[in-house]
């Protein structure tokens, strides 16, 4: 079963709109398999953001992510990656789509309330990340076979 993190940043927060995003993947059907509030540190925001941390505006980046809590989460379903990415919608808020996360609640290219992995491999990095094995659980949902078809039940 493909798994992601997702990480509802400082402004998901500020903005109270937690428990919105979270049960907007709810109802699309993922099933959360791991949750945390943190505050992430510098080597944190370092090691997350290595790819971008020579652009110009990295340091406001890290002022950011650092300005509050922040909840990491791992949620797995099929395709999630994909699912949970078009959810989200563009980086830059104010250009999302409606009816996307980010669409629908926000303005701006940074404070843009949430992280999803891009892809299998930065998925499972980024859990690694975040999360010990034993912080990740599995258990059946209930709700299985009105979610996915039978033969994508086979996957779980």
């Amino acid at each position: 079963m493909e798994k992601t993190l997702i990480l509802l940043k400082p402004d998901a927060f500020q903005r109270g709109l937690v428990g919105r995003i979270i049960t907007r993947l709810e109802e699309k059907g993922l099933q959360l398999v791991g949750a945390k509030m943190l505050l992430m540190t510098e080597a944190m925001i370092n090691e997350h953001y290595a790819h971008i941390t020579q652009i110009p505006s990295f340091p406001d980046i890290k002022k950011f992510m650092s300005s509050g809590p922040i909840m990491a989460m791992c949620w797995q379903g099929l395709d999630v990656i994909e699912t949970v990415r078009k959810l989200c919608g563009q980086t830059k808020a104010r250009e999302a789509m409606p009816g996307t996360i980010r669409g629908d609640f926000g303005m701006s290219i940074q404070a843009n309330l949430i992280h999803a992995s891009d892809s299998p491999e930065s998925a499972r990095i980024e859990i690694n990340r975040f999360f010990t094995a034993d912080e990740i659980f599995s258990y059946m949902q209930n709700n299985l076979t009105v979610i996915y078809a039978a033969d994508e039940r086979e996957a779980f």
